[in-house]
């Protein structure tokens, strides 16, 4: 499975260049542009301090607290290990260590990582199924189907929520559920959290959706904005899926659906080039954060660094 995620993703790059040949990808590197990359750049510092914040907040309702400028410099590393590494989540899974183990509690940092990605994922899909409900576009379609397939497994998840209140036995099964129903209920549905992971959710996506478009626009598209957000809509939604430092899924999502909207699979390739461009050049400031942490004499300056006060559910606290 290490290597069947990336050698998926390879397949389906194969596959696009196979259909469209190699010119979009050199029209997209070509298209790039300043204004653009400064539009990446401003756009990527707004959705990166929210996604920081979202993870502040989660964390914090964990137990394991940590500062906004530590999130958002983490959380820029993190993106940078996202884009330049296979899996695309080598970023998150390093931030969720060092986290967890500056807190004296991995188990705890590994899971605010996985609740605060998991949340703006749903939050991001929620987004996406009212957009193409509303606007038109190649799947508009299939959204009856599949709105009454998220309907059935939210009914599914409250009646594992009611049952997780019942009193539980020992078994591994009762402790895990007990567990992720402890975590879902102190770090993202609590009162003061979940307003607040879901208004960064909601920044995220827009930014990341308003930074499509502006690729969209440099790599020649013309369709108005109500025609290229469902598309781009879309595309994000593949770039969850595994992939070779952020290229595979995107690519081959963006050009069936610029092509099944009649704006051409080579617009589309074109498109997701520019997008995963813009993409880096946002993240470059992770690449910075690692260039500190590499610097002769940092570690020795974090090691003579107090310990933060870590404060646990019981109430008892750790250095």
């Amino acid at each position: 499975m290490r290597w069947a995620r990336p050698a998926g993703a390879f397949a389906v790059l194969a596959v696009v260049v196979w259909r469209v040949g190699a010119g979009p990808f050199r029209d997209g590197l070509r298209a790039v542009d300043g204004r653009a990359l400064a539009a990446a750049a401003a756009i990527g510092l707004l959705t990166t301090v929210c996604c920081a914040w979202r993870w502040t907040v989660v964390a914090r309702g964990l137990g394991v607290p940590l500062p906004l400028p530590a999130a958002v410099a983490a959380y820029y590393r993190s993106l940078f290990l996202n884009l330049t590494l296979p899996g695309g989540v080598v970023g998150d899974v390093h931030r969720g260590v060092s986290h967890g183990r500056g807190a004296r509690d991995l188990g705890r940092g590994l899971r605010a990582v996985a609740w605060e990605r998991a949340a703006g994922q749903v939050v991001q899909a929620a987004i996406t199924v009212a957009v193409l409900l509303v606007l038109p576009s190649p799947v508009r379609s299939s959204m009856p189907v599949v709105v009454a397939a998220l309907g059935a497994a939210a009914i599914g998840v409250v009646l594992v929520a009611r049952v997780s209140l019942r009193p539980t036995g020992s078994s591994r099964w009762a402790r895990a559920r007990d567990a992720v129903a402890g975590d879902l209920r102190d770090g993202v549905v609590r009162r003061g959290a979940l307003p607040a992971v879901v208004l960064a959710s909601a920044v995220v996506v827009l930014g990341h959706a308003a930074t499509f478009l502006i690729a969209a626009r440099t790599a020649g598209a013309t369709a108005p904005a109500s025609r290229m957000l469902p598309l781009a809509l879309l595309a994000m939604l593949a770039m969850v899926l595994p992939s070779v430092a952020g290229w595979g899924p995107r690519e081959g999502v963006t050009a069936w659906a610029f092509a099944a909207a009649g704006l051409g699979a080579d617009v589309g390739v074109a498109t997701a080039v520019v997008y995963g461009v813009m993409s880096l050049v946002a993240s470059l400031p992770g690449a910075l954060v690692l260039l500190g942490a590499a610097m002769p004499g940092a570690g020795p300056r974090r090691s003579r660094a107090p310990l933060p006060v870590v404060i646990r559910r019981d109430g008892g606290r750790d250095a």
